[in-house]
Parts: structure tokens; sequence; C-alpha cells
């Protein structure tokens, strides 16, 4: 059965049928590897492959997001007092956040409708990596990083999974992504990179609270293979293979 371009791309949650009209005469659509415009072309959605901006849209409806999450927003599919992350990205399709990043954090968050991969990157089983910018209101001081290998106690019945502790010097990449307010004043070892593979309640807070600092701004870069484009803007969302890298760029 053949559909038009418009109808697959919203009914795959890429946007209304208005939005995707926009973004196929914009050609950042592909059908089959080359280059559409038209939003009345024809396709088969059980053998023709699309993708918008390079991402590969699946006929099964299967779609993920990857949000550039501000602050102020919170990882729910609905709340009474506080706007959600689903305001930020096209309606339908039963969407919804792959975990939770907390109200005041920042970066990367994946929306989606696919159970499964949202299965797989939060299993504790799975062992995803999931990477952080933190600025500490004090330096970190390198005794951290072994302790923070070993598990930290944060008051949970176990200590926290073994995560690597990067202190960033001036020159570091990750310093990119740290905003202009922060980036004037800042003492040697105050901020890091800490990956870790779990997602208890406030844990990056916690693990640094238990070692005498409190975060001061807290940015997520990565999870799993994905990482943050430095060129996504906050609030904007792009559409992404969760099981292929992003290129950061």
């Amino acid at each position: 059965m053949l559909i038009r371009l418009d109808k697959f791309l919203a009914d795959a949650g890429v946007g209304t049928r208005s939005e995707v009209k926009s973004i196929i005469k914009k050609k950042a659509v592909t059908l089959n590897g080359m280059c559409v415009d038209k939003p009345e072309i024809k396709l088969n959605p059980d053998t023709d492959e699309v993708a918008v901006n390079g991402s590969s849209v699946a006929s099964r409806g299967k779609v993920t997001y990857l949000l550039h999450k501000p602050a102020g927003y919170v990882c729910a599919t609905e709340d009474s007092r506080f706007p959600t992350v689903m305001e930020l990205v096209p309606q339908g399709r039963d969407l919804f956040p792959v975990g939770r990043l907390d109200k005041d954090t920042e970066g990367l968050l994946l929306i989606t409708n696919d159970g499964a991969m949202a299965h797989r990157m939060l299993s504790p089983r799975s062992h995803v990596d999931k990477a952080y910018l933190a600025l500490l209101d004090g330096p970190a001081e390198s005794g951290y990083i072994s302790l923070f290998e070993e598990g930290v106690d944060i008051g949970d019945d176990k200590l926290t999974l073994p995560s690597k502790l990067v202190i960033c010097d001036e020159n570091d990449p990750a310093l990119a992504y740290l905003p202009e307010e922060y980036r004037s004043g800042l003492c040697p070892g105050q901020t890091v990179l800490l990956t870790i593979q779990e997602g208890r309640y406030h844990q990056v807070k916690r693990m640094f609270h238990a070692v005498g600092r409190e975060v001061v701004y807290l940015k997520r870069l990565s999870f799993g293979e994905l990482m943050l484009p430095l060129s996504l803007k906050k609030g904007e969302a792009i559409l992404c293979d969760p099981y292929m890298p992003a290129d950061g760029t």
C-alpha cells in the first residue's frame, strides 16, 4: 500500500502534517537515498527507506528524538505544575522520555516510542554509560577519582557502582558545553566530567555531596554512544538513531 510522504512522516511522529511539509520543502528528507522536496510523493512504508537530516525513520513508526533539555522542564509526559519535555518535541505516537533528568539539569535526553530501546538503555544489566559535566562549588580533589572508582556511600542500601571521574583542565573540550555565565572566574578543578552507569535519584548531586561538594550546574553530555551536539540549542530536538553514535558536532 502506497502512502504520501508527509503522511508517513507525520504518522512516524516527526511532526504535524504542516510541520513535515516544511521539513520536506527544506530538502531535509531523503527517499531511498535521494533528496525529495514534494510532500505528495508516494512510498511503500514496508520497503522504502526514509531519512530526515540523515537519520532513518522506521516504517514501523518507531521514532527517537535527541533533545537538548533546558532547565525548568520536568521529564514526564504530563505535569500540573511545571512544563514538560514533551512540549519540546512533535506530539503523537505515544512518545515518552527515556529516563529522567532533574528539573534544573540540562543536556541530552532521549524521547521515543520505542519501548525495547528504552529498556535496553535504562536496564542496569546493560551498563550504559551516561556522562555528565558538573560545575562544583569548589575544586575537586584528586582523591575523589579513586573514591568514585570504588563506589560512594550516598545513603542507599548499596554503594554506587564504580564510576569514572575526570577533573577538567582549562583546555578540556568539554568546557565548550558550559554556559557562558559560568565560565568566568573558574577555579582549577572546579569543573569535572563524571561517567556513571546508574540512574539513582539525584545521583550525581548526592555523590558530590557525600564528599563535601555541591553541584552548581549539571549537564548530561552523552548517553551510551550518543553525544549531545554542540550545535544543538537548548530546547531543540533532532531525530536520531539510538543504535548509531552521534557525531557530537
